[in-house]
């Protein structure tokens, strides 16, 4: 959405407290998006120097949330509602969720999740911030494995506000809800994967472009920052207004199924190109256009293609009155040694 309403400012809701294990750049995130949200939040992390410095990190985020607008408490208020813990015991007493932050590393999530079953109440929901690993290869052996699964924010979630909800084949649909239901509660859009799979979603659409851009550059078709310039500036801005899907709707008249007929063909050559050889099927263009047609707002491809146009106009006078640093960051060769 082009302008969001203040973190906190929804409809209140029933009292509820989160453990966060872990005060990485993650943990700090989750409890930033908790906090915001009038939850309460028990903070672990068990290094001393992080620990230390954690709050002032929850702070500081916060800070810059409210003098952007985007928080409708004062910090104060948000940041009495974290508190830190040394031990992982202390951290869950009392909570009914625990969302893990530490390394990717399957033994240490392993070790982590049979910990977790073990001095929780079943009814706890056990969720990771695992970027790639699934669930089913730390959790499966624990006796409570119903009720793990993982919760992939999108970095950082306090402003990408969507969460990928991965569960294992054994993980039960009360979990799930549980997931979704808080998720919704701190302000989250989720998504639920209908199965598990390496990478889960976001990651595979990041590595998709990410493979290709690496191609482009190492191919010499163009450079590193003007690869960069044309995410930014182009398919990074219209996909904040409109998927890829939707995006395919209205760029031609005839929409999906005209666009994959014209387009996918191309598309289908690049991907043999680049060692993929899985062309878009009748079957999955016709899957994809009916569920993107009945979610558009007009009845009229003339007026969608209307609505897209004053969402991103919208957008571009909200960006106009600020300037991106990084997008004019001085290159390496400009810079003095450090």
């Amino acid at each position: 959405m082009i302008s969001p309403p203040p973190l906190g400012s929804g409809a209140a809701h029933s009292p509820r407290t989160v453990a966060v294990v872990g005060a990485g750049s993650i943990g700090i995130a989750w409890a930033v998006v908790f906090s915001s949200a009038r939850v309460s939040v028990r903070l672990l992390e068990t290094d001393d120097t992080v620990r230390r410095g954690a709050l002032g990190e929850v702070d500081s985020v916060l800070t810059a949330l409210f003098e952007a607008g985007l928080l409708a408490e004062p910090v104060a208020d948000v940041l009495a509602r974290v508190s830190m813990h040394d031990s992982l015991t202390a951290a869950v007493d009392g909570a009914d969720f625990v969302q893990e932050c530490v390394i990717e590393d399957i033994e240490v999530k392993r070790e982590l999740f049979a910990e977790l079953d073990r001095i929780t109440p079943p009814g706890v929901v056990l969720a990771s911030s695992t970027s790639t690993i699934m669930a089913s290869l730390f959790a499966a052996e624990i006796p409570g494995r119903d009720r793990c699964l993982v919760v992939h924010p999108a970095n950082p979630p306090y402003f990408l506000r969507v969460a990928e909800i991965v569960p294992a084949p054994f993980t039960s649909a009360e979990a799930i809800d549980s997931a979704r239901e808080l998720l919704t509660q701190v302000d989250m859009t989720p998504v639920v994967l209908n199965r598990e799979i390496e990478g889960f979603a976001f990651n595979r659409l990041q590595g998709a472009v990410l493979r290709e851009a690496y191609c482009l550059v190492r191919d010499g078709v163009l450079s590193a920052s003007d690869l960069d310039t044309l995410v930014r500036d182009g398919l990074g801005l219209r996909w904040s207004v409109i998927g890829p899907f939707t995006t395919s709707e209205l760029n031609t008249r005839g929409g999906i199924r005209r666009h994959a007929e014209v387009i996918g063909p191309v598309y289908a050559r690049i991907g043999v190109m680049r060692g993929a050889d899985d062309p878009w099927t009748p079957e999955t263009i016709e899957m994809v256009a009916s569920e993107i047609e009945q979610r558009l707002p007009h009845a009229t491809w003339e007026e969608n293609v209307h609505e897209r146009d004053r969402a991103m106009i919208k957008l571009a006078s909200l960006l106009r009155q600020f300037e991106n640093p990084l997008a004019q960051a001085p290159t390496a060769a400009s810079t003095s040694p450090l």
